[in-house]
């Protein structure tokens, strides 16, 4: 049942403060990747907060000890109060992150970051292959403005910083994906194969890569990062396996409700950026201050310890490793969002990611992808 109510007092007195705000600033996005992160109904939730509304979230958290704030979307480039937003960012003493495609980006607008004060740009790219990138990004220019504004981030003085996620359709040019890093003069590089939430959990089976192709990749991305330190290059390569190649879960976000939070576009506040999908009803900061939300709200208490937990979670000698794993994966997968992930190869439903991985496996034939944007362009029109 969902519910918002409070908590013992004893909670918020052993309750440390989040320390990594992100602001999900819009869910609009030009681009239609078929492993997106927002919800799959987000064009039906409310308006979005404005500057002001925004600007107390940045106070707010501030003041309760977040350190680091990351603005993402969405494409947070479509709201045209971002400058605004990192100055106040820079004003409060946050180190603050763009999470961006680089489309709508130019050279202007990042001197104009700059100016405001932002520490740090990260651009994501679909592919290596301009084809492929484009097919996926749903834009016949976005991986020549990719290359553009990579390149013009490192030339106004930023450290590049490239995110790449991986998945069945360009996982085996995984050599050429560092190449073009490599290529870039990229700073860190963030191979992350999908996880399967939101519009990845819909579009697995096209996208879920084999376990020989994942161990291929890992094995160049060593060989590389090997090649490229005996050769002096400083270059960072960061490889992120997929949960569904594991035998035990991931501490879900490091901990429940005990370092990130998460804001909405439309002010919902959730423990992790996928939370959403729970049947949880998440506290929204138009009602409630982040002190009460983050301290007192069911949505980040409940899943705080262990007392939640369902066997073989209860009993394990391993659930202060794991804390029983993701509970967005394992209500996706189970219906029930106490049970154990599935991931885990001592859950009772572990044959559910066997099966996943099998299905992996089978030639690509009759499989479609559904895009970001198919469903929810109407309701942006609407709106």
């Amino acid at each position: 049942m969902s519910r918002t109510g409070s908590v013992m007092p004893e909670t918020v007195k052993t309750q440390g403060p989040p320390l990594w705000l992100l602001a999900e600033l819009t869910y609009k996005c030009p681009l239609q990747c078929p492993y997106c992160s927002n919800p799959l109904d987000f064009a039906e939730h409310g308006e979005e907060l404005n500057t002001e509304q925004w600007i107390d979230v940045l106070r707010q958290a501030r003041k309760m000890g977040a350190a680091q704030l990351g603005f993402s979307g969405g494409e947070p480039l479509v709201r045209r109060d971002l400058e605004q937003l990192i100055a106040e960012g820079r004003t409060l003493g946050y180190y603050t992150n763009l999470i961006t495609s680089g489309i709508g980006l130019n050279a202007d607008r990042i001197a104009a970051f700059r100016e405001a004060g932002l520490d740090h740009i990260q651009i994501s790219f679909q592919a290596s292959d301009e084809s492929v990138n484009n097919m996926l990004a749903g834009s016949d220019k976005a991986f020549r403005q990719k290359l553009k504004m990579a390149r013009e981030v490192k030339a106004q003085g930023y450290p590049m910083v490239l995110n790449f996620v991986t998945h069945k359709h360009n996982i085996d040019r995984i050599d050429r994906i560092i190449e073009l890093c490599v290529e870039l003069e990229a700073d860190y590089v963030e191979l992350a194969t999908c996880q399967y939430y939101g519009w990845a959990h819909e579009n697995r089976d096209s996208l879920l890569p084999t376990q020989a192709q994942l161990e291929r990749a890992e094995q160049i991305t060593n060989t590389y990062r090997d090649k490229l330190a005996a050769e002096g290059n400083p270059i960072k390569l960061i490889f992120v396996t997929p949960d569904y190649y594991e035998e035990r879960p991931k501490k879900c976000m490091n901990g429940w409700g005990e370092i990130f939070l998460t804001v909405t576009p439309d002010g919902t506040a959730l423990p992790c950026h996928s939370a959403r999908m729970l049947p949880v009803e998440f506290p929204n900061v138009k009602d409630h201050s982040l002190q009460h939300i983050w301290h007192d709200s069911f949505g980040f208490n409940h899943f705080r310890g262990d007392d939640w937990m369902q066997e073989p979670c209860r009993s394990c000698d391993e659930k202060e490793q794991d804390l029983g794993g993701c509970r967005c994966q394992a209500y996706l997968l189970t219906g029930d969002m106490n049970a154990t992930d599935p991931v885990c190869s001592k859950s009772p439903q572990h044959q559910r990611i066997l099966d996943a991985r099998a299905a992996a496996e089978q030639p690509d034939t009759d499989r479609t992808i559904t895009f970001r944007n198919e469903r929810n362009s109407r309701v942006f029109a609407r709106g």
